[in-house]
């Protein structure tokens, strides 16, 4: 298969498909031409990836995750660590944008946005300079 069909049936940009290859997250078969050629598998594989890429897997997490997958002697423990550390991760970032948006807010309410040159917005914005 080329990389158009593997394209249309992972759900993946060729880009995106041929970055994977760069970085050894999928090695499709050459052919003596050079012409990549895909089996199957290696379409499973780039859907995998695109799922764990979609839930916000770091490059690093899905060679893990990928390596996991493939090793049948593997313990879903291993697998459930890599998760629930992305799992601890996701829930710092909501942490942080929720004040990120209490201040932002906070702050909007506090601006009058009329035609007074006086803005709390950027008297915050410029504390530290």
């Amino acid at each position: 298969m080329n990389i158009g069909e593997v394209s249309e049936r992972s759900g993946l940009p060729p880009k995106t498909i041929r970055y994977y290859e760069d970085i050894k997250l999928v090695r499709p078969m050459r052919s003596d031409n050079g012409y990549r050629s895909f089996r199957e598998s290696d379409i499973h594989k780039l859907a995998f990836l695109g799922r764990a890429r979609a839930l916000g897997f770091s490059i690093e997490d899905c060679r893990t995750l990928m390596d996991l997958y493939e090793d049948e002697t593997r313990e879903s423990a291993q697998v459930k660590a890599v998760a629930k550390e992305h799992l601890s991760q996701i829930d710092n970032k909501i942490a942080q944008l929720k004040s990120m948006r209490e201040t932002l807010s906070h702050l909007v309410e506090a601006c009058q946005g009329d035609h007074r040159p006086d803005c709390p917005i950027l008297r915050d914005l410029s504390k530290g300079i």
